[in-house]
């Protein structure tokens, strides 16, 4: 797809601000993501939404607005130019993706934030396999795809812990706020409705206001903090 009309379709998520922008870099990216996505969605179901434009608002977009609330401050990525090998290699922010599917959010907040140490939990192996194809085509870094059940990990807490449009919602997300770490955050793509759910499952949370997702009369984004 291409890369300028991907940036005007992306902009209500992302904003105008020029340390908030998305480089030329990250733009390629994202136009080689939505290429294996559509080839692999003729043989697996990764996503419902064929056309490329809705792609790029409902799963990019929400995810680079996830993205963005989560790491405002874009320090190691500089105008055009790709993170240099040393910010890549200091993945000191651990974030752990529950129930990936297709990798949203969890890669393109990579793609914004490639100084994070990321996790990818997916249970399907097709679907993990997929996940570890568009990692290496992208040449991302520090990316563990975890083919398995978010019950069965078995490594350390995270810094931010991701969730969006997973099934069994009432049993993934207890799940999900027990791997976040002291301090850190919860953060979920989620529906208006599902709110007072979200915050009865994890009353150990702080949970500030909801984020209206741009375009959207009924999406949120919610960040519970443990203290």
């Amino acid at each position: 797809m291409n890369t300028t009309r991907i940036a005007e379709l992306l902009e209500p998520f992302v904003g105008s601000a020029n340390t908030q922008r998305l480089t030329t870099n990250d733009l390629q990216n994202i136009s080689t993501y939505i290429d294996i996505l559509r080839r692999w969605n003729a043989r697996i179901n990764l996503t419902a939404i064929s056309k490329e434009e809705e792609i790029v608002t409902r799963h990019f977009g929400e995810s680079i607005f996830a993205a963005r609330q989560l790491f405002p401050a874009r320090t190691n990525v500089v105008a055009d130019a790709p993170a240099r090998p040393a910010e890549r290699s200091s993945a000191s922010t651990r974030v752990i993706d529950i129930g990936s599917g297709a990798g949203f959010p969890g890669l393109p907040i990579k793609i914004w934030a490639p100084h994070i140490n990321l996790t990818l939990i997916e249970s399907n192996q097709k679907k993990a396999t997929f996940l570890r194809e568009v990692t290496r085509s992208l040449t991302l870094t520090n990316i563990n795809v975890f083919a398995g059940r978010a019950e069965a990990y078995p490594n350390s807490l995270a810094d931010v812990v991701t969730l969006r449009a997973v099934e069994h919602f009432e049993t993934i997300l207890p799940i999900a706020a027990r791997l976040v770490a002291p301090g850190g955050r919860l953060a979920l793509l989620i529906g208006k409705a599902q709110l007072t759910q979200a915050h009865n499952l994890a009353p150990e949370l702080v949970w500030p206001p909801d984020i209206p997702i741009p375009l959207s009369a009924s999406r949120v984004l919610a960040i519970g903090v443990r203290q």
